[in-house]
């Protein structure tokens, strides 16, 4: 239950503002594969964006014992994986993917896309998921949220 309900959240949330919205944006730009510098680094980055997330996936599914749907969230706070660096990475991997669109696509749209979607997402965490997580896990958020960074990555102690 617990995978469908992750991969049913991937295709709804991920899957449209990660995939469709960004195609739609840029609509019929898809460039032929060039080696073109844009493209690859495009590449790149739509790979490592999109396997940033489905290690966090991985991650609330094998610990949190739940989903980064606000309806099933985690039962226990993350702190491993990619989380060791990082406290947003399923964010930092979705905005990612959409710059990884714009450089693929060679669309400035797509870019501005991305950088109102991490606008978004800096005060949506700001303003409801840390009181959340703070409410819901205590001391043991507090002090994550004092030895990890919110969006730069930093080194594990």
């Amino acid at each position: 239950m617990l995978l469908l309900k992750n991969l049913l959240f991937t295709l709804l949330v991920p899957g449209t503002a990660g995939v469709l919205i960004p195609l739609r944006i840029a609509a019929r730009r898809i460039p032929a594969p060039t080696g073109e510098a844009g493209s690859i680094v495009g590449l790149v980055l739509l790979a490592v964006g999109a396997a940033g997330y489905f290690w966090c996936l991985w991650e609330f599914a094998l610990t949190g014992r739940g989903t980064p749907a606000p309806i099933d969230p985690p039962r226990h706070l993350v702190v491993r994986g990619p989380y060791r660096f990082v406290r947003n990475p399923i964010y930092v991997s979705a905005v990612a993917v959409v710059v990884g669109w714009a450089a693929y696509l060679h669309s400035t749209e797509v870019f501005v896309y991305a950088i109102v979607l991490a606008g978004a997402f800096h005060l949506f965490v700001v303003a409801v998921e840390e009181p959340t997580l703070q409410r819901k896990f205590g001391d043991s958020y507090i002090h994550y949220r004092h030895t990890v960074r919110r969006w730069l990555p930093t080194r594990p102690s």
